[in-house]
């Protein structure tokens, strides 16, 4: 049973697939995620395609990022999205960076700055990769403080795109 927590706090949530109809992958995650106890969806960005970050022989990422109210502790929110993604078929015995199913990053949690053996925040990629960087700043508001990063609209300026496309608004 989880421990709820009184106080809701903004959770920015990073989702990204390369396989297995990765707009239908991001879609279901969505709703699934939003039918969590203890979390109600704020925002949901366009999705975004970009080129793999790892081996270039793969398919490219399709990206979005969702903000979530949650009740949940940051490890308990962890726990339920890897759970989630495991029913989309998340194989994490590959290579890094390898072509996935479905990825779910916790990539801020309210202003908390945590570092354990299995969960850091903010995500180590926040503050300059362009996938991750342009859905956000769609979604939250520009003088958002990433903790010990900086401003999102400091942080978009000095990060092009690399190819990014949006694909579609939701």
């Amino acid at each position: 049973m989880n421990k709820i927590q009184e106080k809701k706090v903004i959770a920015y949530l990073g989702l990204g697939s390369n396989l297995a109809d990765p707009v239908s992958q991001l879609r279901r995650a969505r709703a699934e995620i939003a039918r969590l106890d203890g979390v109600n969806e704020r925002a949901f960005s366009s999705l975004y395609r970009s080129a793999p970050m790892g081996p270039t022989d793969q398919p490219d990422y399709v990206n979005a990022v969702m903000a979530v109210d949650v009740t949940l502790t940051a490890h308990e929110l962890l726990h339920a999205v890897q759970e989630i993604e495991q029913t989309h078929g998340r194989d994490r015995s590959g290579q890094r960076w390898g072509a996935r199913t479905l990825d779910i990053d916790i990539l801020l949690y309210g202003q908390e700055q945590l570092h354990s053996d299995t969960l850091i925040i903010p995500h180590p990629g926040v503050s300059e990769r362009e996938f991750v960087l342009y859905p956000l700043h769609e979604i939250a508001d520009p003088g958002l403080e990433i903790p010990g990063r900086g401003r999102l609209a400091d942080l978009i300026a000095g990060c092009p795109r690399r190819g990014l496309e949006v694909l579609s608004g939701e």
